[in-house]
């Protein structure tokens, strides 16, 4: 599979450009604020539905105008399908796979997998918890729709319990017996929803573990686990523990929505233990790890973008990527640079057909 054609228009800075890529490597270059990235999200949003960087659709119309368009043309198996996609202030979006709109735009997400490693995930190392929860359930939701359906339920009745909670503070009372109908769904799902997590971890961490010993070539040792409150007892149990806590919280302070993953190297957190070129070694280790679990999931291998990805490595990790991405197991590559000279120098050792793109 790989993206063919994309086509942008009143998308951010873009008043109407239209691109035609290699189904190997595609390079943007050029200063900060010209696009290169904008061009990776336009991407991103065709094939999972919506942004990498913002959470609001209509943000990323441009500027004074009130909707933007997005159309592109991916190969599958040799047959073109094209995506089309379509925000409007005000109104909802609009996602069309060769001119039918989806009954349910979740519908879309694994049709066509997608990895994206970017300066933002610097918030997966830095930020909390609901970030690292956000990235886990990303990867298994391409491949797992079962697991999508599940969390998006859990999550609904989440909700449903809290606003409950915060009735019961409103109105002066509380009714444990009022919150059993919606911990029973909470139980049935959270049990489901952390069997899947953890057995996913066993398997991603192995490819983790690869990625970064290839890159790093050893040097580190690092390691990925798994926290969740069920880990060491029943969701029962937890719900039960924490139900005053709860009451006095006005929301659920217990439950697989504060799962967290903990990243470490050389059993410290890297978050305050890891140079910048080690966190940035983690972070495409992870992101590939993904890759690799997606593609072995869907037999598809996804596109891989790889925005500014080559600053605060040293030339050793830099030359380690570098073999990486040129192996087999990799398919169409997107990137960029905001220096020109740097990925010429790149794109000559990896050796696969090309498309350069000035912005």
């Amino acid at each position: 599979m790989y993206l063919k054609e994309l086509k942008a228009r009143q998308f951010k800075n873009f008043d109407e450009n239209n691109f035609e890529f290699s189904p190997k490597i595609n390079a943007f270059v050029g200063q900060n604020g010209k696009g290169k990235t904008n061009v990776l999200d336009a991407i991103h949003y065709l094939a999972l539905s919506k942004s990498y960087l913002n959470h609001s659709d209509v943000m990323n119309i441009q500027f004074e105008t009130d909707f933007f368009t997005l159309e592109g043309t991916f190969d599958r198996n040799e047959s073109d399908d094209v995506i089309f996609c379509l925000v409007r202030a005000g109104q909802p979006k609009q996602l069309k796979r060769n001119s039918k709109t989806y009954d349910r735009i979740s519908d879309h997400i694994g049709q066509y997998p997608l990895v994206m490693i970017s300066p933002y995930d610097s918030d997966l190392i830095k930020e909390g918890s609901e970030v690292r929860r956000k990235f886990l359930d990303n990867i298994i939701s391409q491949s797992n729709k079962n697991y999508l359906a599940d969390l998006m339920r859990y999550n609904k009745v989440l909700m449903q319990r809290n606003a409950l909670l915060k009735y019961f503070v409103a109105n002066n009372t509380f009714e444990p017996s009022s919150l059993e109908i919606y911990d029973e769904e909470l139980i049935y799902l959270g049990k489901r929803i952390h069997e899947i997590r953890k057995e996913f971890i066993e398997t991603f961490l192995e490819a983790f573990l690869k990625y970064y010993n290839e890159i790093s070539e050893g040097r580190e040792k690092v390691n990925i686990e798994y926290v969740s409150q069920l880990n060491n007892a029943t969701f029962e149990t937890v719900l039960k523990d924490a139900l005053y806590k709860d009451r006095s919280a006005q929301y659920s302070t217990a439950g697989i929505h504060k799962d967290d993953l903990l990243f470490t190297i050389s059993n410290y957190p890297i978050k305050k233990f890891g140079s910048q070129g080690q966190q940035k070694s983690y972070l495409i280790a992870l992101k590939l790890a993904q890759l690799d679990v997606i593609k072995n999931s869907l037999n598809i291998t996804p596109l891989l973008l790889l925005d500014d990805i080559f600053d605060k490595l040293d030339e050793h990790r830099v030359t380690q990527l570098i073999k990486l991405v040129n192996e087999e197991r990799f398919g169409q590559i997107f990137i960029t640079d905001t220096h020109p000279d740097r990925t010429e120098q790149i794109i000559k050792q990896i050796n696969s057909e090309s498309k350069v793109f000035r912005l």
